[in-house]
């Protein structure tokens, strides 16, 4: 088990960056895979994008190829996710987790993910 904060969410015009950022202490953290999801009220938790434990390999919804970028620093115990072109779409909450993954492809499925954070709210004004 590891315990996950996040961090960085923010007020953003549409157009404009932040770069959130899950900071994990307990258990090994370069075993496991991470994920990041969102969500908005009435909806259910929405895949955002995953990274292997090495860091080696990402995944992304395609609603964010190409705008966000996933990253890791196994020394740190940190996953960052780095969003641009951000979209009044984007406004949600973002949550990090975690799970004891060492296969491919990632986890996408948020009942894959066994430890979550407590989620920052990421607004994008239009």
């Amino acid at each position: 088990q590891v315990q996950l904060v996040e961090s960085g969410g923010g007020l953003v015009q549409a157009g404009g960056s932040l770069r959130l950022s899950c900071a994990a202490s307990g258990r090994t953290f370069s075993r496991f895979a991470v994920g990041w999801f969102r969500q908005t009220p009435g909806k259910e938790r929405e895949f955002v994008a995953a990274i292997n434990w090495s860091g080696a390999t990402t995944s992304y919804a395609d609603s964010v190829k190409g705008r966000f970028t996933i990253s890791r620093d196994n020394a740190k115990a940190t996953v960052y996710l780095q969003m641009n072109s951000l979209k009044a779409e984007d406004t949600a909450v973002y949550y990090c987790a975690a799970v004891l993954w060492r296969g491919l492809p990632n986890p996408t499925a948020s009942h894959e993910y066994i430890d979550w954070g407590q989620g920052t709210q990421v607004t994008v004004s239009s």
